[in-house]
C-alpha cells in the first residue's frame, strides 16, 4: 500500500522556546518514528526564536543587508534541522533546496534554502514536487486567530478559513525574522496547488490524534469549493 506524504513545517520555537525542549522533541521523536509506518514525513525546521536573537544582535551591531539576516536564519534553521535528523536516526544529509528531487523512502529532515524564502515556504515548495495533500504546520500557537493572542485578549480562534481570507489576515509581505503563524509568501503558493494546511500547537498528543485520524484541536485551511 502507498504511503501518504506528511510535509510537517516545525516551527524553530517549539524545539528552541528559550533552551532546547528535550521533552517536547523526545515526545516528537517517538510519534514520528511509530507512525512512519504509516505515513512519509519530511519534516522542515524553521529557525525560531534564537534565529530572531542573532539577526537582532547583528542589526545592533552593523548595517546588515536583508540577504546576510536571512542567511542568518537559514544556518539557524539548519542547525536545527541537524539536531532534528540525528535524533530521528535519519542517514540522509538535511534538505537544503526544495527544488531538487527528492527520494523519500520513511523520513527525510531540513531547514532553510536561500534567502527570501522561508522554512514554511521551503515546505509547501516540497509539499508541491512530492504531491503531498496535506502539510502540518507546528508552533507554540495552536490555534489560528483574528489577531495576535499575546496582545490581544479579544482574540478569536478561527477553526476553519478558505485561502482567500487567509491570505487577507496573513498579508503579503516578507522580511527577515518574520515571526507570523505562516510566511505570506508560502501561502500564495499553498493556495495555487490546493494545498491543505493544518495549524497547530506542539501538543504531541493532539499531533498524535491528527494522524490518527481522529478529531483534534487546531486550524485549518484549505481551498473552499474542494472540501
Amino acid at each position: 500500500m502507498k504511503k501518504e506524504v506528511i510535509i510537517i513545517s516545525l516551527g524553530g520555537s517549539t524545539i528552541v522556546p528559550d533552551d532546547i525542549d528535550a521533552v517536547f522533541l523526545k515526545k516528537f521523536r517517538e510519534l514520528i518514528l511509530r507512525y512512519k509506518r504509516k505515513y512519509k514525513f519530511v519534516l522542515i525546521t524553521g529557525g525560531g526564536r534564537i534565529c530572531r536573537k542573532y539577526q537582532k544582535a547583528a542589526k545592533k551591531i552593523a548595517n546588515i543587508p536583508a540577504d546576510d539576516l536571512d542567511w542568518i536564519g537559514i544556518e539557524a534553521s539548519r542547525f536545527n534541522a541537524y539536531l532534528v535528523k540525528y535524533i530521528l536516526g535519519v542517514k540522509k544529509d538535511i534538505i537544503r533546496d526544495p527544488t531538487k528531487k527528492l527520494a523519500l523512502k520513511d523520513i527525510a529532515v531540513g531547514g532553510g534554502w536561500k534567502p527570501g524564502r522561508s522554512t514554511d515556504y521551503d515546505a509547501v515548495m516540497l509539499a508541491k514536487n512530492l504531491k503531498a495533500k496535506m502539510l502540518v504546520n507546528i508552533s507554540n500557537v495552536p490555534y489560528l486567530y483574528d489577531k495576535d493572542p499575546n496582545k490581544y485578549i479579544s482574540a478569536k480562534k478561527i477553526l476553519n478559513i478558505g485561502w482567500k481570507d487567509f491570505r487577507k489576515l496573513i498579508g503579503d509581505k516578507w522580511v527577515p525574522g518574520l515571526n507570523k503563524i505562516f510566511d505570506p509568501m508560502a501561502v500564495k503558493l499553498a493556495q495555487k496547488i490546493n494545498l491543505k494546511l493544518v495549524l497547530i500547537g506542539n501538543d504531541t498528543g493532539n499531533l498524535k490524534n491528527l494522524l490518527a485520524g481522529k478529531k483534534f484541536r487546531g486550524s485549518v485551511v484549505y481551498d473552499i469549493n474542494k472540501k
